[in-house]
């Protein structure tokens, strides 16, 4: 019995992806990271904050580093919706994956150590987390390490673009993989991901992480975007044709913890 919660611990940090395996698993000719899960614990002013972050650096990092290659982000919030907030950002070529993640994480007895006194502390590890499993888009970039690890941790860009149906999502996705993205690189925005919720709440939605080496960077390339002839006229064109496809906007800055593997 002891195994099998330990291992059901594991599972509710990673994002409980056994439920889903066999109906998500893409062939063995995808590359890269195809799915991302987005794990956002919800924490209190008081020690909840440095024991995460302790936990993710000495508990679980090290033992993430040895059993999973893709993609992780680890980052403090610095605007949302509730805050202090944490979040994880772990790539994954399938669903499948993360049930032998779960099952070698599980078996590292470090991990297990710091899991344990982590959830045994002087108060709750966090109020409460949500999860976001997350496809990439055909357009989707692969998120990649910098050449050269960035002399502070940048910014991270969350977006979530809620459409009214599936209808207008296509529409939305349509506009990002046509002109929108040329638009977005020609004035300094660089997506790393673009996806589309799986699970997770505010569907039907497109998703997409955009690094920034500042606030200021940020500032000075949305404000060039938003004034962007192109941008004017391309807007203007897509709610002509098919109405307000993306009806509310959610936006979380955050900022990568110095150790996240990804800064």
């Amino acid at each position: 019995m002891d195994s099998v919660i330990h291992r059901r611990g594991f599972l509710e940090i990673m994002g409980g992806l056994s439920l889903t395996t066999s109906a998500m698993t893409p062939s063995a000719e995808t590359p890269g990271s195809t799915f991302y899960l987005l794990n956002h614990y919800y924490l209190r002013n008081s020690t909840q904050m440095p024991r995460i972050n302790e936990f993710m650096e000495r508990g679980l990092l090290p033992a993430l580093k040895k059993a999973h290659r893709g993609p992780a982000i680890f980052c403090e919030g610095l605007v949302a919706a509730h805050m202090p907030q944490f979040v994880t950002i772990l790539g994954l070529s399938s669903i499948a994956e993360a049930e032998i993640l779960g099952r070698k994480m599980t078996e590292d007895e470090g991990f297990m150590t710091a899991l344990r006194a982590w959830e045994d502390g002087p108060e709750p590890p966090y109020e409460h987390y949500s999860q976001t499993l997350v496809r990439a888009t055909e357009y989707s970039p692969q998120i990649q390490p910098l050449p050269e690890p960035p002399k502070a941790p940048r910014i991270f860009e969350l977006r979530v673009y809620h459409s009214p149906t599936w209808k207008q999502l296509r529409a939305l996705h349509q506009r990002f993989a046509g002109p929108e993205i040329r638009i977005f690189h020609r004035v300094g925005v660089h997506p790393v991901l673009y996806g589309e919720t799986v699970y997770g709440p505010n569907m039907p939605n497109l998703t997409y992480l955009t690094p920034f080496a500042s606030l200021a960077a940020r500032e000075t390339a949305w404000n060039a975007f938003a004034a962007d002839p192109e941008w004017v006229k391309v807007r203007k064109e897509s709610i002509e044709a098919n109405g307000q496809i993306s009806s509310v906007i959610q936006i979380t800055l955050l900022r990568a913890t110095a150790y996240s593997p990804i800064r």
